[in-house]
């Protein structure tokens, strides 16, 4: 394959669309949960994933699991989660059957802060998605996320 190469070209394209499409919608929902409750777009789907799980085997995520799960390094996972504790937010403590295992928890504060904030999320998420689903470039993707179904959690 060349640099021209047609599917080249429109895998560039879709990728450039969905990238697009992406960063669209978090900034909107960024400057929403900014303005409505001192939350960053990374702050809050911190909390939201950390806000799911339980104290049952296997209920709590290891920080490495956390960072997989927001997209971040291990680092940055670290020091996001340091600035919500230091705020109240959240909670860490050492795994009992692995002391090198640090779990965090969501404290009450935070869950009433998330509370709060999925409204404002979810509205700004919906109108990000009505807004971009007006280009006909990103149409196709918006309708996609609206139809993408979220696999059961396993109990």
């Amino acid at each position: 394959m060349t640099a021209t190469d047609p599917a080249l070209t429109a895998l560039s394209q879709g990728w450039y669309a969905l990238s697009l499409l992406h960063g669209k919608i978090e900034a909107h929902v960024e400057r929403a949960l900014q303005s409505g409750h001192g939350l960053s777009v990374r702050e809050y789907s911190l909390l939201d994933v950390l806000s799911r799980q339980h104290s049952g085997p296997g209920g709590h995520l290891q920080m490495k699991q956390v960072a997989e799960a927001v997209v971040l390094s291990q680092s940055a996972t670290t020091r996001l989660v340091s600035r919500l504790e230091d705020r109240g937010l959240l909670t860490r403590y050492l795994c009992d059957t692995d002391r090198r295992g640090i779990y965090t928890d969501v404290t009450d504060a935070g869950q009433a802060l998330l509370a709060e904030a999925r409204p404002t999320n979810d509205t700004a998420l919906r109108a990000a998605l009505d807004e971009a689903a007006k280009n006909p470039e990103l149409a196709p993707l918006v309708r996609t996320v609206e139809e993408l179904k979220v696999p059961a959690q396993a109990a």
